[in-house]
């Protein structure tokens, strides 16, 4: 394993670390100033989606959600990796229903909801799930208001040639400040057209995102209205008791987070966050064997590395307080391993100290 990816979270059984995920992280703030690192931050990694607050801007930024009358909690939605729970299906059908199209017209192809209360009840009753149970739903909901508002062809809003996709290209290559021919492009697992670009140029753009005071008015006005409704509605960005929902309750309006598959995840520090008078603040890491999805034995979704990783992450750059951290404390940092039967027999642990900017030099 070269430098690229490091050493980044442990797993032990007696005294022995048993396993070993690697990883890269960056840490850089609205001006463009990389504050910390670990392996190396130019590595380029999907978003997946973790670009999902990028793929809203162009719709934000052109007045869609006022243009439909979508509350703050439905234009939350567009920006979410949602469990797939009843209040995010009925959010998702109100913003087809203020918009007029159908859940017919969503592209983004079906799968179980992480959501354990609805999972059970789907598997109960026979029923198998439908597009508005996607994790994708809101964005993809977003993507055709986005259309439905310009007078766009809906059939066809995914193709990387429509005007919508081309808009969200653009508005990410520029929140990145990274040349648009120069990203990588992928076909996501809901069928979107996907971004890859450095771990540095991600963490930029959620600086700047949480930061937008050097954007243009539209744009900065835009940028406010997603980490807003974002910070203010956590539970539609993710669910009630994870990860994503959980930190950015706990940052009461500080901190915006959002996890990507394939074990990425990015997140935004408001200004002074890290200090009076700091900057913005972006993070962007990505596990580099992914941080695949585990459930308890009562369905809960769990990702064992990213929640952790995060909190060692905020807890070095000194992004939450320690009553944050306690409260935050059962994904980690550190915690305990245990058997079927309950009992300790190892520890999950993050694995790296961040490199200061300064220190590299």
């Amino acid at each position: 394993m070269s430098n690229r990816f490091l050493p980044l979270f442990d797993l032990t059984r007696g005294q022995i670390v048993e396993s070993v995920h690697f990883g890269a992280i960056a840490v850089v703030d609205a001006r463009g100033q990389t504050l910390y690192s670990y392996g190396d931050p130019q590595a380029v990694a999907f978003l997946r989606s973790s670009a999902k607050p990028f793929q809203a801007l162009p719709f934000f930024e052109r007045g869609g959600p006022k243009h439909f009358g979508l509350t703050q909690k439905e234009q939350a939605l567009i920006c979410a990796s949602h469990e797939g729970s009843e209040e995010h299906v009925r959010t998702v059908e109100s913003i087809e229903a203020k918009v007029g199209i159908h859940e017919s017209d969503l592209q983004c192809g079906v799968h179980m909801p992480d959501d354990p209360t609805a999972y059970k009840a789907l598997i109960a009753r026979g029923e198998k799930p439908t597009p508005n149970r996607n994790n994708c739903s809101g964005k993809h909901s977003g993507m055709l208001a986005h259309a439905r508002m310009r007078g766009l062809p809906l059939e066809t809003y995914l193709e990387r040639s429509h005007p919508v996709q081309q808009d969200i290209l653009s508005a990410f290559a520029e929140m990145c400040e990274y040349p648009r021919d120069q990203v990588e492009i992928g076909t996501d697992g809901c069928s979107a057209p996907n971004f890859a670009v450095p771990l540095y140029n991600a963490a930029l753009g959620f600086a700047r995102l949480s930061d937008p005071r050097d954007l243009s008015e539209a744009r900065a006005r835009a940028c406010g209205a997603i980490t807003s409704a974002m910070a203010s509605y956590p539970q539609m960005v993710s669910g009630e008791n994870e990860f994503d929902c959980r930190l950015m309750q706990v940052g009461k309006g500080q901190i915006v987070c959002k996890r990507g598959a394939e074990g990425y995840q990015a997140l935004g520090l408001m200004p002074g966050v890290l200090g009076a008078g700091s900057p913005g603040v972006g993070i962007a890491f990505k596990v580099s064997d992914g941080d695949l999805l585990f459930r308890t034995i009562s369905m809960e979704p769990i990702h064992r590395v990213r929640p952790a990783v995060t909190l060692e992450i905020l807890s070095q750059i000194g992004g939450l307080t320690e009553s944050q951290l306690k409260e935050l404390s059962d994904f980690g940092p550190i915690l305990h391993i245990k058997n079927h039967r309950g009992i300790v027999v190892g520890e999950s642990r993050p694995a790296f100290k961040l490199e200061k900017a300064n220190a590299a030099k």
